[in-house]
């Protein structure tokens, strides 16, 4: 059994990063793409901004708890600075979302590039090694479609705790690049 990449009856939630947000734009410009492309309607996406990398589980577990989402994919960049700052948080955000989805039953696809540098990072998100953030929602999407297709009560239930709804962007522009402590 596998799942499908048909997005149309689904409802997820974007969880996407403002620190490093030249990345994270491109990131979400690729999720949003594929969204589309999969057939997932606009009304049903939830994005919802964190501050940093550090930060994405926490919104990934209140998507998944909140009812209102099939799936959730995170966003983020976390580029190695000058510290070893990176590979404390680069393996600390990967392991908390993956614990959200097996806490709480909801598909949590990991959209965070980890790279050396910025030129990696611009290469995973949009460049010659495509799109991390288009490749995050066809996991979710995937994986969603799975869980309906191997438990379609439970699915239902968690279905009518709550509605998709769609959080604007916020007006202040993403943060900017790792700076000299390394990524957030």
């Amino acid at each position: 059994m596998r799942g499908s990449l048909d997005g149309a009856a689904l409802r997820l939630g974007v969880a996407c990063s403002r620190f490093n947000g030249q990345i994270t734009t491109r990131l979400l410009t690729g999720a949003r793409r594929q969204l589309a492309l999969r057939g997932v309607v606009e009304t049903s996406t939830t994005i919802a901004w964190v501050p940093g990398v550090f930060e994405l589980p926490l919104a990934a577990r209140a998507l998944s708890l909140h009812g209102a989402v099939d799936a959730v994919v995170c966003l983020g960049a976390a580029i190695r600075g000058e510290t070893s700052h990176h590979d404390f948080v680069a393996g600390a955000v990967a392991n908390a979302c993956q614990q959200v989805q097996l806490e709480c039953g909801v598909p949590v696809a990991f959209g965070v590039v980890t790279t050396d540098d910025l030129q990696q990072a611009l290469e995973l998100s949009g460049g010659r090694y495509g799109n991390r953030g288009a490749e995050a929602v066809d996991t979710a999407i995937e994986m969603a479609s799975l869980l309906r297709a191997l438990n379609p009560r439970q699915v239902r239930a968690a279905g009518r705790a709550g509605s998709a709804r769609r959080e604007p962007a916020p007006s202040e522009p993403p943060l900017g690049g790792s700076g000299p402590g390394g990524p957030r």
